[in-house]
């Protein structure tokens, strides 16, 4: 018992992100190692989730309760009745209470949906894809071997086991792409748009947030032109238009849609569920509005509802970049704020982000 105790403080010190550098190295290898050991962090991460949903859920009766206790519905029922005059009065008064009373009982039937698995993410099986791709189970040519025109790099000259798709944070090689995509990996490359490839570190790592940060450490890399996008802080609003540009094939592919709800798979609060048609490779890709703002990070998708795809909100890759020590950093990330897409037609705005997005790969 006393070792079962010892192996949870492990699993939520890692969740929780209080381990340092060495020791989440270390137990991402016993994960990679051990099945039963990995399969017990998603449960256990499943289970806090859980927790977290029931406190929430605790806390917005107990609101609700204060907000009916404030309402004397007799009461104001009788006075709509008597003095008809006042009703603009009385709406002006009592709508604050009635605004959060109503936005209370949308999320009691949200949570009600969720706690009978109307909205539940199963990772091992079900309605929840992620968008890693497989490249063992894919018959490549010899031209599509993964190369570097700068024969001073030293690269693996096997076919990657994994691909996903990544992009530029700065302009001096830090990029972002999903946790899942690097998850276990021994090396991990990058290629663009020119078919040169760079060596690669994961230099962060943020599993609730399905986040990784890379540094390009290639010598034969050279730094990128100032990016040509912004990242959006604020939420982005239903109906809007995005677009896509990711790997799920050896060249780039473009995917045009739109923002369909403001939470991911099962009420996820920390993503966008989009209508825009998504494969294995994509994972790690931009989410961009028309004025050329990433506004998220294509993460998964449903796999029983066409079109239905999750991207991971900006906000919360911001946050994670924040959380990043910085004595931990070579160089500083310095995040872009001058947006030279704005204005530009859909075609001019994929030519100039093309530089900017990269296949990475992942060998185990």
């Amino acid at each position: 018992m006393k070792s079962e105790i010892e192996l949870i403080k492990k699993i939520e010190s890692y969740l929780y992100q209080e381990m340092s550098t060495e020791e989440v190295l270390s137990f991402e290898e016993e994960r990679k190692n051990d099945a039963t050991l990995d399969l017990k962090v998603i449960t256990h991460l499943d289970f806090l989730k859980t927790l977290k949903a029931f406190g929430e859920q605790k806390d917005l009766k107990l609101a609700m309760e204060a907000i009916h206790e404030e309402l004397d519905m007799d009461v104001l029922v009788e006075e709509l009745k008597e003095k008809p005059s006042k009703v603009v009065i009385l709406w002006n008064k009592y709508k604050k209470n009635l605004a959060v009373a109503a936005t209370v009982a949308i999320f009691m039937t949200l949570i009600t949906l969720f706690s009978t698995g109307q909205f539940s993410k199963d990772e091992h099986g079900s309605n929840y894809s992620q968008l890693k791709r497989d490249m063992e189970t894919i018959k490549r040519s010899q031209n599509a071997l993964i190369r570097n025109i700068n024969s001073t790099t030293n690269q693996p000259k096997d076919i990657s086991q994994f691909g996903g798709t990544g992009f530029a944070l700065s302009s001096n090689g830090y990029l972002v792409t999903n946790y899942h995509v690097v998850n276990g990996a021994d090396s991990v490359y990058v290629q663009n748009s020119k078919g040169e490839s760079f060596k690669v570190e994961t230099i962060y790592i943020d599993p609730a947030f399905d986040i990784a940060v890379l540094q390009i450490t290639d010598p034969a890399f050279k730094s990128l032109s100032p990016l040509p996008y912004t990242f959006k802080k604020t939420s982005s609003d239903l109906g809007e238009d995005v677009y896509t540009i990711g790997y799920p094939k050896d060249d780039v592919v473009y995917g045009k849609g739109y923002l369909s709800s403001a939470t991911g798979f099962g009420g996820d609060s920390i993503a966008y569920q989009i209508s825009i048609p998504v494969n294995p490779g994509n994972s790690g890709g931009p989410l961009m509005d028309a004025k050329g703002n990433v506004i998220g990070i294509v993460s998964g998708k449903q796999t029983q509802a066409d079109g239905a795809a999750f991207a991971i909100k900006t906000d919360f890759l911001l946050k994670a970049i924040n959380n990043i020590p910085q004595d931990s950093l070579k160089q500083k990330i310095a995040i872009n704020k001058k947006n030279s897409l704005a204005g530009l037609n859909r075609s001019q705005q994929i030519k100039k982000m093309q530089d900017f997005i990269f296949i990475v790969k992942v060998y185990n």
